[in-house]
């Protein structure tokens, strides 16, 4: 039989599941549901604790109850200000002035306490008012009643002169620059609006960020004054409690002054730092966040969330709650009961948003992947982009991008060409698209214009190409070979037989090179047809501002852009550098005077640029050669143009023209066995209707008119036809 007073055995939960209540389940299953209750019923919660605080102010409080208050309105105060260090943003602590309100009615009603028990208990001694204010008192004091009144007053001093009042100061200057700068934020947010950077939902939340912002600055302005109010509140408290002590110990308990003073001002002094001490940890928190928040949401869940959203927070207050409760005179129990449970919310708060990082993270990389599998599809308007400039390597040639020494590469060769040709005929020329085409043989290239093929060529990668200036065979080893640009004789020869052939006098150059220099011709031949309307009004809109006045006044009234681009294709078919553009515009206004043909208008343009087309086509020594077309020839062009006024066309016919190509021929073929490299010299009138003659079989060959020799050019005839 059992004995009467015997423990009933424990009913065991072996092999039981977690659905049966095993693993510990009986005990922590009510707990984890009050969590789960109170975190979804937030608002219930902090009516209820507003609902204590109050009673507290009303009813009597146990002195153990005092302790777990007194270091829970410690710890309250720590989360504060870890909370204010750790945000980073200001509106992630909006409830600010609503956490201020509730700390200090916290202690103010803790202090209401404490009195109670000190002026009804103080005669029994120290403990009168519980562990915590024994030890604070005992602590600070160190037997000496004077010392701890000196320390409460620094406190209070610290606290209500420097810290309170900055803070106050501070957040009332912040509340009305906020508040005088809010219609500069929403006109700039209308602003942006209306030019269309953002769209209405991103107007909308700003102007509920500024709204926020302005009323958090104004609710802190006044949240200020109860941490000054709670200030002097706590210094008329502690007066209070050591005039009413001595009154009651001497009066009532019949205690001498000097065993009254000991025990009362022993005990108010503890119960003053106990108060002030959070009183001044909050205060500073408040001069930290008074620049950061705007209240966003409900009370409630701002702050459940917000307090709790920071795990370094929690696990500094749990430090420190183990570091009072173990190294210091106060009482263990709460501290470490309170250090641990703000170390278990930390660990968890942080595993949990270590997973929450995990799960985006693994989301993300699922998006990714789904984006490489199911790519976008091209737009369909992409087909209709071409390239203005096209160099197709084949695979053997791919080397000429990358290798080679700065500046030997194609790339460098291909920017410094861009540089060449802007500075020598004022055009920029488009860029150039490198890309490899494997349906090419390996060592070949193809220079295309707008994607047609305008230029083809082979090259040896690591050889060099040797050519002869003066026309006679290659005595060195090598590959026969024709110079892709211009057709001449060279040859491939290996890279070891550079300096013989310099030392010979042959002409050497290196794959990249080679298909710069035809990259050249092939652009000089086709700048008309790259020069676009568009490039044309940006070279106008880029010229200096003094002469914009030019072109405001030619365009539209006197010519239209499309005329001035027309005008400067004619020059640049015929290599002429347009660089000098205000005397180019200047020459196409003087025209439009009195003619609207872009020929009539090309020609007098030529004439207004005569030094430049002069200098261009003198030898070495400064002479211009010039073989003249004679009075017969110019009468017979001029018989045959027909047409009236400025629209003329030129109706030879064909023996005759013949004839004159092979005259021409002849003369300019026996020039060059001269050495001589002279320019065909014609009649202002004729001169567009012999070129259109000439660019046919001798493209490279210069026609120039009498107005287009300027008058200090030093002249030689050397032929006539």
């Amino acid at each position: 039989m059992a004995e009467p007073n015997a423990t009933p055995p424990v009913p065991t939960n072996e092999g039981a599941t977690p659905a049966e209540g095993g693993g510990g389940g009986t005990f922590l299953g009510p707990a984890q549901r009050f969590l789960n209750a109170a975190a979804h019923r937030g608002d219930i919660m902090l009516a209820l604790g507003v609902t204590i605080i109050l009673a507290v102010l009303i009813l009597p409080m146990p002195r153990w109850l005092l302790d777990i208050a007194l270091a829970f309105s410690i710890t309250f105060s720590v989360l504060i200000l870890m909370t204010a260090l750790f945000i980073e943003k200001p509106l992630e602590f909006s409830a600010f002035p609503t956490v201020l309100l509730l700390a200090t009615m916290i202690r103010l009603s803790l202090n209401l306490a404490s009195t109670r028990l000190i002026l009804a208990n103080g005669h029994e001694g120290t403990g009168a008012a519980g562990a915590v204010i024994e030890a604070f008192g005992g602590f600070v004091m160190q037997g000496n009643f004077v010392i701890g009144i000196i320390v409460f007053g620094i406190l209070v001093i610290v606290n209500f002169v420097v810290i309170t009042k900055g803070s106050g100061r501070i957040a009332e200057v912040a509340a009305r620059f906020t508040l005088d700068g809010m219609p500069g934020k929403q006109m700039a947010i209308d602003a942006d609006l209306s030019s269309g950077m953002i769209d209405e939902e991103e107007a909308r939340r700003r102007r509920k960020e500024v709204e926020d912002e302005s009323n958090f600055f104004g609710s802190m302005d006044g949240a200020a004054k109860f941490v000054r109010g709670d200030a002097v509140a706590g210094l008329l408290i502690t007066a209070i409690n050591v005039i009413g002590g001595m009154v009651i110990g001497v009066a009532q308990m019949d205690l001498s002054w000097g065993e009254a003073a000991e025990s009362y001002t022993r005990l108010t002094v503890g119960d003053g730092l106990v108060s002030q001490i959070p009183a001044l940890i909050v205060s500073t928190a408040a001069g930290m966040v008074v620049t950061k928040s705007g209240l966003t949401g409900a009370t409630e869940k701002a702050l459940f969330t917000q307090l709790g959203s920071q795990p370094r927070a929690l696990g500094m207050v749990s430090a420190l709650l183990a570091a009072l409760g173990l190294l210091t005179a106060m009482p263990t129990t709460p501290f470490l009961i309170l250090s641990i449970a703000a170390g278990g919310s930390a660990w968890y708060l942080q595993q949990a948003q270590k997973r929450k990082a995990e799960a985006d993270r693994i989301a993300s990389e699922r998006e990714r992947i789904e984006a490489a599998a199911a790519p976008a599809e091209e737009p369909i308007a992409n087909a209709l982009k071409i390239d203005y400039l096209r160099l197709e390597l084949g695979y053997g040639l791919l080397g000429l991008i990358n290798t080679g020494t700065e500046g030997q590469r194609i790339t460098d060769q291909i920017k410094a060409l861009r540089r060449q040709i802007a500075q020598d005929m004022g055009f920029i020329m488009p860029s150039v698209r490198i890309q490899d085409n494997m349906q090419l043989p390996a060592n070949t290239y193809v220079i295309r214009v707008k994607e047609i093929e305008a230029g083809r060529g082979d090259l040896r990668p690591n050889m060099l190409l040797v050519m002869d200036p003066r026309g006679e065979d290659l005595t060195l080893p090598g590959e026969q070979t024709k110079e892709p640009t211009f057709g001449l004789p060279a040859m491939w020869v290996e890279s070891t037989h550079r300096e013989e052939a310099l030392f010979r006098g042959y002409t050497v150059v290196d794959p990249s090179t080679v298909v710069t220099t035809h990259l050249t011709e092939v652009i000089k031949d086709n700048m008309p047809e790259l020069l676009s309307y568009a490039e044309t009004q940006k070279i106008m809109d880029e010229m200096d501002k003094d002469h914009q006045k030019l072109v405001a006044d030619m365009v539209p009234a006197q010519i239209s852009v499309g005329g001035i681009q027309r005008t400067l294709q004619n020059l640049l078919n015929e290599r002429i550098s347009i660089r000098d553009l205000p005397t180019i515009l200047e020459g196409i206004s003087e025209a439009c005077g009195y003619t609207r043909n872009i020929l009539l208008i090309t020609e007098h343009v030529r004439s207004r640029v005569a030094r430049q087309i002069s200098d261009t086509y003198v030898d070495d020594e400064g002479v211009l050669s010039l073989i003249t077309l004679s009075p017969m020839w110019e009468q017979a062009f001029s018989d045959n143009l027909v047409g009236n006024g400025d629209d003329k066309q030129l109706a030879m016919p064909p023996s005759q023209l013949q004839e004159f190509i092979n005259q021409l021929r002849d003369s300019f073929e026996r020039q060059a066995m001269m050495g001589e490299m002279p320019v065909l010299l014609t009649s202002p009138a004729n001169r567009p209707y012999v070129r259109s003659i000439v660019e046919r079989f001798r493209p490279m060959t210069p026609v120039l008119s009498q107005n287009e020799i300027h008058p200090k050019a030093r002249i030689k005839t050397v032929g006539q036809i």
